[in-house]
């Protein structure tokens, strides 16, 4: 038999809807803004998200996730696309670093157990082939965003347990991955800039994408356990590998399920509390 509804309870709204009250007062806090706007940019109640965290640039990501363990897809109408299976929230927050910035501040408003970026990135190097997985060690702060969170000297780093926690798990589905650091930039246009690809050659980083520099330190300054497992899309230092439509497509035929699927199964190894990440802390 349902529990009847109190008038107080009837009359109350929503969780994800700013009351009259908070529009009266006005936002005085960071508290107060990351908890109004988290649902607002994803339409979900702060009470309906998962403890642990998967990011993505794509909604294929979230329709994937949605689709193996039969939840909706919510925010369809809003900038972030999410879905939620038990205790994990994949959330598509857009493309480059200040909205990885912006998600990363947003998320506070939950506290997150641990965040986890699934992004696509560019392959430096002629080993690092398309389909490749890359578990970064480290990010080059290129992109500018993360210079309001950290003087330049601070290193992009991400946890250690949690990386820890991904390699076990790339092992477990009988993959290899390689490592090296991530260049991290605000360009999106840049393939056809010869200086700009000889300081890449330079400074010899592995991987070349927008976002992961800024999440690992936005997850550093807000106090979160942050790691990424990037997939080679591309190999942006020849014309004959810079990405098109159809080539995307291809990538996201062959590589993508694999990729969500480490993905998720590395934060189950987080719920699990299984020994590689039993001392997984800020």
């Amino acid at each position: 038999m349902p529990k009847p509804t109190t008038a107080a309870a009837a009359s109350a709204p929503p969780s994800n809807i700013p009351s009259s009250e908070t529009s009266r007062k006005g936002l005085k806090s960071r508290k107060d803004i990351v908890k109004n706007w988290l649902p607002r940019y994803t339409g979900v109640a702060l009470e309906d998200f998962g403890q642990y965290i998967l990011l993505t640039n794509f909604d294929h990501y979230v329709k994937l996730f949605a689709q193996w363990h039969r939840v909706p897809v919510q925010g369809k109408d809003k900038p972030m696309m999410s879905a939620t299976a038990g205790k994990i929230t994949i959330i598509n927050f857009g493309m480059g670093s200040a909205t990885a910035a912006t998600v990363m501040d947003l998320l506070t408003a939950i506290n997150p157990k641990a965040v986890l970026f699934l992004g696509k990135c560019g392959g430096l190097k002629h080993r690092a082939a398309v389909g490749d997985l890359i578990l970064p060690i480290a990010a080059i702060r290129g992109e500018g965003t993360s210079n309001d969170y950290f003087p330049p000297e601070v290193p992009a780093l991400p946890s250690f347990a949690l990386q820890k926690a991904i390699s076990t798990t790339i092992r477990d589905h009988e993959r290899d991955y390689w490592t090296g650091t991530c260049y991290t930039t605000n360009r999106r246009v840049w393939e056809h800039d010869a200086k700009f690809k000889k300081y890449l050659k330079k400074i010899r980083a592995l991987a070349v994408d927008m976002e992961t520099a800024t999440i690992f330190m936005t997850g550093f300054f807000n106090e979160i356990s942050t790691g990424a497992l990037l997939l080679v899309s591309d190999q942006p230092m020849a014309p004959e590998g810079v990405k098109t439509a159809e080539s995307d497509k291809n990538v996201d035929a062959q590589y993508v399920t694999d990729h969500l699927r480490i993905g998720i199964d590395s934060l189950k190894q987080l719920i699990n509390k299984g020994l590689t990440v039993k001392h997984l802390q800020f």
